[in-house]
């Protein structure tokens, strides 16, 4: 992928994200990435989703140091970096203060898996990590929040769960693409809604069992997938 290509897809990304009314004024993130270069591109910090132009989205290597743009990046920044050193085999990162996913990050409750809907695509509870130290705040809080976040996968697979809920902050959604990150933001953000509506009706429970939840994530996900249709290969082998 060019670093052209690379700038353009985020900059689609982030403008699908208030498209899809995961955003309100500036609160939210794109990031993406070129793993064969080590680069990343992301929004500029502040700047109006619809003024925006590929030109401006900031590139840096996994470092953080600037290797395009004239712009201040996303202050998220360093939060993605720790996220794609971390799990090596995704290439976007969503970050959203969506209101129904935000609403369980702030309650610091993860949100459960009520039905096959979520199952689809989240492999279980999406979680919520624990809350930062005092002294996890400061200058390092945004590269913290990536930590943290880690340190709750020590015992997940981050591409059977693409999403997190940062306690007392909000959620941050990943996938193999871009493209595949935004829908899960999309998708976190309907079922965090659903298990809200769920609880509503019939208080907390504990959830669909597990061979419900396991028939419903592997049949759209790995080598056994039944799920929609047979790629071109698939079709002529």
């Amino acid at each position: 992928m060019t670093l052209q290509q690379l700038k353009r897809d985020v900059l689609r990304a982030n403008q699908e994200i208030v498209r899809l009314g995961l955003v309100m004024d500036t609160f939210g993130n794109v990031s993406g990435i070129a793993r064969d270069q080590g680069l990343v591109a992301i929004k500029p910090s502040g700047v109006a989703y619809d003024a925006l132009t590929p030109e401006d989205m900031v590139v840096t290597d996994l470092d953080g140091k600037i290797v395009e743009g004239s712009l201040k990046p996303s202050s998220d920044l360093a939060t993605h970096l720790i996220l794609y050193r971390a799990f090596p085999r995704i290439g976007g990162v969503v970050h959203t203060h969506s209101e129904y996913a935000t609403s369980w990050a702030q309650a610091m409750k993860a949100v459960p898996c009520y039905g096959t809907t979520h199952a689809d695509y989240i492999h279980g509870p999406v979680p919520v990590t624990e809350m930062l130290r005092a002294d996890e705040v400061g200058e390092e809080y945004v590269r913290n929040t990536g930590e943290v976040i880690v340190r709750c996968f020590r015992n997940l697979d981050p591409m059977a769960v693409p999403a997190v809920l940062v306690a007392g902050h909000a959620p941050f959604c990943w996938g193999k693409t871009i493209e595949d990150a935004v829908h899960h933001a999309a998708i976190l953000e309907y079922v965090a809604r659903l298990a809200l509506h769920t609880e509503t009706l019939a208080g907390p429970g504990p959830g669909i069992p597990q061979h419900l939840l396991d028939r419903h994530h592997t049949r759209k996900h790995g080598a056994n997938a039944t799920y929609g249709q047979a790629t071109r290969k698939d079709s002529e082998a």
